[in-house]
């Protein structure tokens, strides 16, 4: 490869702040370094933080890897400084924009694949259905749903200044305010981020947000126990958390370590109570009828295990499966599976306010 082509590739990188100008043509690109099968790449980003570093850092490596395949690849930053105003690294940033928040609540799970993004995103709706303010900040940097799962995808937020400080101002739609990294990336787009990056930008997605006045602010987890979830403990205010997982055995191990993160002498945060999800299956056509695909009262067992309460229990209905994907969360509904979330909202408010 040559410097030229390696430009012309960064070319491709657009900021979605900056009328989704490349890189190149705001002029970010700072060097280009070929040595051998390695390129280094430095990035200049002004002394006022940017909202979306860790993005754009993110991109510039993920494009370099698609187009130059076995290379190695090294994306640096440095920090130009700006004659207007100077904003806080991302590292320092504060906490204002929670002032107003009444509760922070993570959604949670052990694994993968339990349904905790469909919970987050239909519990998020169903609170607002009861009339709280709510918004939801998506956290799984590197799988995020919420977009789609909200028909929000083609949203881009507006990234502001005030007083010295970048604000992003949410997606509002279903009365819920969404903030995803997943605004700020093209479909199909990997995210290529180390651990720090991620929990930066996870950081930038929840303290550089105009929430407003809240109730409740939902942050929808990866899942696991890793770099994002010590991010979110210890830097960002959160009250507690309740843990998503299926009625089968196999899942106590993964809630075991869940619930042993939270209540770990260093985190020590509330579980406010587990949700079962796909409990049993209901066909539309028979909907009086549930049959235990994954065991029977499994959550129950779970809950009574490690002392927590049974916030709810939520079918697996099609509807719900086609809401996700058509960007209609079935918490809109006033079919069961609508009932289902309602009922779990009602249940997280009650056990919250006491």
């Amino acid at each position: 490869m040559t410097n030229e082509e390696v430009i012309k590739w960064l070319g491709e990188v657009v900021h979605p702040a900056k009328e989704n100008k490349s890189m190149v043509e705001l002029g970010m690109v700072e060097s280009v370094v070929l040595d051998g099968n390695k390129v280094t790449v430095t990035l200049a980003f002004p002394k006022r933080r940017d909202p979306l570093t860790e993005y754009l850092v993110g991109s510039a490596r993920a494009t370099l890897i698609r187009h130059a395949p076995g290379s190695e690849v090294e994306v640096k930053t440095v920090i130009k400084e700006d004659e207007k105003t100077a904003r806080k690294s991302v590292l320092d940033l504060g906490l204002e924009e929670l002032n107003n928040v009444r509760h922070i609540i993570g959604i949670a799970s052990g694994k993968g694949g339990v349904g905790k993004s469909t919970v987050a995103v239909n519990l998020a709706v169903a609170l607002a259905r009861l009339g709280y303010k709510v918004g939801l900040a998506d956290a799984d940097v590197y799988g995020p749903s919420v977009p789609l799962m909200t028909d929000t995808e083609g949203e881009r937020p507006l990234a502001l200044v005030e007083d010295d400080r970048e604000i992003i101002e949410p997606v509002e739609k279903y009365g819920v305010k969404w903030m995803s990294i997943g605004y700020f990336a093209d479909p199909g787009q990997a995210l290529i981020w180390r651990g720090p990056m991620a929990s930066n930008a996870l950081k930038q997605m929840v303290l550089q947000v105009r929430w407003g006045t809240l109730d409740f602010l939902l942050v929808d987890m990866p899942p696991g126990t890793g770099d994002i979830h010590l991010t979110l403990v210890q830097d960002v205010p959160m009250e507690g958390a309740i843990i998503v997982t299926t009625p089968q055995q196999v899942a106590l191990a993964d809630v075991e370590k869940s619930v042993n993160m939270f209540r770990n002498k260093n985190i020590d945060r509330k579980i406010f109570g587990l949700v079962e999800n796909m409990a049993w299956f209901t066909p539309e056509e028979l909907p009086e009828n549930k049959y235990y695909l994954f065991g029977k009262n499994g959550g129950e067992r779970m809950a009574k295990r490690y002392g927590i309460p049974l916030l709810g229990q939520i079918p697996i209905v099609q509807s719900i499966r086609e809401g996700g994907d058509y960007g209609e969360p079935a918490a809109l509904s006033t079919r069961p599976d609508g009932q289902a979330f309602l009922d779990l909202a009602r249940a997280l408010a009650d056990t919250v306010e006491r």
